[in-house]
């Protein structure tokens, strides 16, 4: 008899649940925006939870667990508590997942680096990449490009959109590829990728853009990967025998945001400006060599430890 009472309990507290979500439901089908702990709902937001002892906490799971997520929606956000040194708050763009704080989205347990013939560690992928490169044109090795001082914010990813309208500030607040044929922002600013200090360094924690003198020291290195002085040794298959195996991921026009030369060119950009433009290493078949390029051409990224 006792087991039917517990029994009985439980079917009506199992009911009276579902009674409370549905009527909870029901009371919030009448509100555009909805307020935890506030009666008064910002009208801009759809949520507005208010506290001044605690935060929100995202779901937190591993890099696995995240990528088994099946078609994760563009604004997705997770905590992955096994990403980078100390784990990271990731949102999916769209097309790949990036840290929140605007720079790259790292791996599991560490960011993956290589020691180059130089003695420095420099991440094993270009930005936006999935793998190290296989070969020199191994699409998967390409990423992302990036104009010279700007965040990882969608404009980077090779298919995103056009705007010809210039930013007035260090942060556009678009995902749009800024066409110009000198500077995304209107007043240059030179400090937007200066070292570990850069306002929108795109690099991951304990990583930054490589300085002008950084790239060419790989580039004039006599070692393995047979980037010495000689032209004939300065180009792409040079590049990627390199310990860096940087691939020929091609660029993206300043005037018009059209790839170009993908397959055939490799164009890595540095934090280093002159003048109105900023410095990149670039290299083809025959050469290999530092230029300098409108700051709106879109260039790979490979990120060096600080």
């Amino acid at each position: 008899m006792a087991k039917k009472i517990s029994k009985s309990r439980n079917t009506m507290k199992t009911k009276t649940t579902i009674l409370i979500l549905v009527l909870l439901a029901l009371s919030l089908r009448g509100f555009s925006q909805v307020g935890i702990d506030t009666t008064t709902p910002n009208a801009s937001a759809a949520l507005d939870i208010t506290s001044t002892t605690s935060g929100l906490l995202p779901p937190r799971m591993t890099q696995a667990q995240r990528n088994a997520i099946s078609t994760p929606a563009a604004g997705l956000i997770v905590y992955c508590t096994d990403c980078g040194a100390n784990g990271e708050l990731q949102l999916f763009n769209g097309t790949s997942w990036v840290n929140m704080v605007g720079a790259a989205a790292a791996s599991a347990g560490s960011i993956p680096s290589v020691t180059s013939a130089t003695g420095r560690v420099w991440m094993d992928r270009n930005l936006g990449a999935t793998q190290v490169a296989t070969s020199s044109t191994d699409a998967a090795s390409y990423g992302d490009l990036y104009q010279w001082g700007r965040l990882t914010d969608g404009h980077e990813i090779r298919t995103s959109g056009t705007t010809s309208n210039l930013s007035t500030g260090d942060v556009p607040g678009t995902a749009s590829f800024i066409t110009s044929s000198s500077d995304w922002r209107s007043t240059q600013n030179d400090n937007l990728w200066q070292g570990a200090n850069g306002i929108n360094d795109p690099c991951p924690t304990g990583f930054k853009v490589p300085t002008e003198t950084e790239l060419e020291a790989e580039r004039n290195n006599v070692g393995t990967g047979f980037w010495g002085t000689n032209s004939s040794q300065n180009n792409a298959l040079g590049a990627f025998n390199s310990a860096l195996k940087l691939p020929v991921a091609g660029f993206r026009n300043n005037d018009n945001g059209a790839l170009a030369n993908v397959g055939s060119t490799g164009g890595y950009w540095s934090s280093t400006v002159s003048g109105a433009l900023a410095r990149s290493l670039n290299f083809n078949s025959s050469a290999a060599r530092l230029n300098s390029f409108s700051r709106a051409r879109g260039f790979s990224v490979r990120c060096i430890k600080e």
